[in-house]
């Protein structure tokens, strides 16, 4: 499987103390998706830059740790005002990695 479409599972996925939690962090996961993408097509950059501050943290709390430098990115280049289209490359990385997060582990 491919690096880039395989999917991605959290550090966390097989604890039973914390597998719970993670699985909510998954099912949110769309809904978090179609945020970002709505302050995207809306322009609405303090939304975009605030979306991806919180993702970053939480990504790695619940042991999504790759998602963590991919949201940091997407909110540095709404706050350093990079050119739109480095935000939307900025921005379909995290959503890529965002759409591969899983419950459990990999089999």
């Amino acid at each position: 499987m491919n690096l880039e479409t395989e999917p991605l599972y959290s550090s966390l996925g097989t604890d039973p103390d914390l597998g719970e939690i993670v699985d909510l962090f998954v099912d949110e996961m769309p809904n978090r998706i179609s945020t970002i993408l709505d302050c995207l097509k809306a322009s609405d950059w303090e939304g975009l830059r605030s979306t991806a501050h919180q993702l970053k943290g939480a990504a790695g709390s619940y042991g999504f740790h790759p998602i963590t430098p991919s949201a940091a990115a997407v909110e540095d280049s709404v706050r350093e005002g990079q050119p739109e289209a480095a935000i939307r490359q900025a921005v379909d990385e995290l959503v890529d990695l965002c759409g591969r997060v899983r419950s459990g582990a990999p089999v």
